[in-house]
């Protein structure tokens, strides 16, 4: 009988605990609720908000993935501290979590770090076509640990920001125009100033190539089988290509319609028969 008034008395015990825990528990719950349609409010206002000042995108999203993060461990700390449990204990526990993950995850950190430095400095945007490592393409997407690009085959390419932060990288989208330079070959045996106004006048002839800076065509080398010209020129980023087929195709066709040819590497091989001056002797 007295074993059976012991378990009677502990289950008093604990229901009377949780009774009077009850209120702080129903109030954390509804407190995690509200706060987390606040969190999700204050996202969407600030998503307006950078929307209408036209920032970038990569920078929107990491910004605002940063503000979520950062309001939820508050509002978690804060829910912790309705239950009672104390606050600093909860945020120390936090600390030594964070400085152990960061121990493990230092690549990642690294990462993380060259994703600021990426979004706050701003080497490329979305949509640029950069080079970096031999890799070059189009920027898709600029996480926080890790940059995508769409490469020229359409493969995805991922590199990691702490990578990328600390490599060269050409931007070939940072300005509006670019300039071409192809070098074609005529033979020594070709007028040079009929073969330089051939080209001129192909460069000329296109409205994509800019008059200003005007385009060029230069001897640049005399080689072993050929007298180089360089023919250069300025284009808008959108229409460069295009120009830069068009130019090496039809330069072939005018150069050889005015009779100067474009010759191709040659060797002279000229062969002596020892055995028969060995007879002589």
């Amino acid at each position: 009988m007295e074993e059976i008034y012991n378990v009677k008395d502990i289950s008093e015990e604990y229901l009377q605990q949780f009774l009077g825990f009850l209120p702080d528990l129903l109030g954390a719950i509804v407190w995690l609720l509200v706060g987390w349609w606040l969190i999700k409010l204050i996202i969407g206002y600030l998503r307006k908000f950078f929307n209408k000042r036209n920032h970038d995108p990569a920078l929107i999203k990491f910004l605002l993935n940063l503000a979520n993060g950062v309001l939820v461990v508050l509002l978690l700390i804060s829910v912790v501290g309705m239950l009672g449990i104390e606050t600093t204990s909860f945020i120390a526990i936090l600390g030594a979590a964070g400085l152990a993950i960061g121990l493990a995850l230092q690549g990642s950190l690294s990462n993380f770090a060259g994703g600021v430095l990426i979004l706050l400095l701003k080497p490329f945007k979305l949509g640029d076509w950069i080079e970096v490592n031999g890799i070059s393409g189009s920027v898709k997407d600029i996480s926080m640990f890790y940059t995508k690009l769409n490469t020229f085959g359409n493969q995805l390419a991922i590199i990691p920001n702490g990578e990328l932060s600390n490599e060269n990288i050409i931007n070939y989208s940072a300005e509006d125009k670019r300039r071409d330079a192809i070098t074609i070959g005529i033979s020594y045996e070709s007028n040079i100033k009929l073969a330089k106004d051939t080209l001129m006048g192909l460069l000329k002839e296109q409205e994509n190539i800019l008059e200003d800076p005007a385009p060029a065509v230069v001897v640049t080398e005399l080689a072993d089988s050929a007298v180089n010209l360089s023919v250069r020129f300025w284009a808008k980023n959108d229409v460069f290509w295009d120009c830069h087929w068009y130019t090496i195709e039809e330069a072939k066709t005018r150069l050889e319609a005015a009779g100067i040819s474009i010759p191709f590497p040659q060797r002279d091989v000229h062969f002596f028969n020892h055995s028969k001056e060995e007879i002589k002797s």
